[in-house]
């Protein structure tokens, strides 16, 4: 009863969010998502705390901040310095392996890139681009559930993920691209179907990876969840895993 009640809160506040919220407490809100993340990522990573810590979670709101916005050539070059400097202080100043620094430069990478890329598709797509997207990856979600416990025989992940089947992703793949298609027909009747499909492919296939990079990464830690942040459900990144996979191919179909 605890996660399906957390489940209903979090789906209600979200859906108020992105239909009424402005585009900057939406930012504001996508930074301290990002921030939540990205403390739960350092613990998983073995990120020190003090300022290590500080600076990664710094280093993922900022990325958030600036890719809120579509991204233009000044804050690519700014990203990219970023990173720079940050590996830099990371190996040079702190003491640290280029593999532990390299594992923190992800971060940024990892979640506050597609936290901003989610915003970017709010103001390029609307509301409705929003929420096609998130609805996409519940439906892929509940499918894989469902078919795997009806159909499941073949492990897809055993070692990261052994609950996971071959058999429940097929369900995913197919139940998300169909609503993909028809909810993308409805809800942008000037764009072809087709075009739909394949994004609907990808974002779902994508999402699966997403889900089962953190089961590795959470296992590697020999944790069950990224955090007890929300009842019944784990962390941040328990819940958006799929959506940090999925959103920028999503964010790259608006730009092209």
């Amino acid at each position: 009863m605890t996660r399906v009640i957390s489940g209903v809160v979090l789906a209600l506040a979200a859906l108020a969010a992105i239909l009424f919220l402005p585009v900057l407490a939406l930012r504001i809100v996508a930074c301290a998502i990002a921030a939540f993340g990205a403390h739960e990522y350092g613990r998983i990573a073995g990120t020190p705390r003090g300022l290590s810590e500080a600076l990664l979670v710094i280093a993922v709101v900022a990325v958030c901040w600036l890719t809120a916005w579509p991204l233009d050539a000044r804050s690519r070059v700014l990203l990219l310095l970023l990173a720079l400097g940050w590996v830099a202080l990371e190996v040079l100043f702190l003491g640290r392996t280029i593999q532990q620094a390299g594992a923190s430069v992800v971060a940024p990478i990892y979640i506050g890139l597609p936290l901003g890329m989610l915003i970017a598709i709010q103001i390029l797509g609307g509301w409705r681009a929003t929420l096609l997207l998130l609805a996409t990856i519940v439906v892929s979600d509940s499918a894989q559930y469902y078919s795997g416990r009806m159909f499941g025989r073949r492990p897809l992940a055993p070692v990261i993920s052994p609950k996971k089947t071959i058999e429940g992703a097929i369900g995913g793949l197919a139940f998300g691209t169909a609503f993909m298609t028809v909810a993308g027909a409805v809800v942008f009747p000037s764009v072809r179907p087709a075009s739909f499909v394949m994004l609907g492919l990808s974002v779902v296939a994508l999402g699966i990876c997403g889900d089962l990079f953190e089961s590795r990464l959470k296992r590697q830690a020999g944790v069950k969840d990224s955090s007890s942040l929300i009842p019944g459900h784990g962390g941040v990144l328990d819940r958006i895993d799929a959506l940090l996979f999925a959103a920028p191919a999503f964010y790259l179909y608006f730009t092209s």
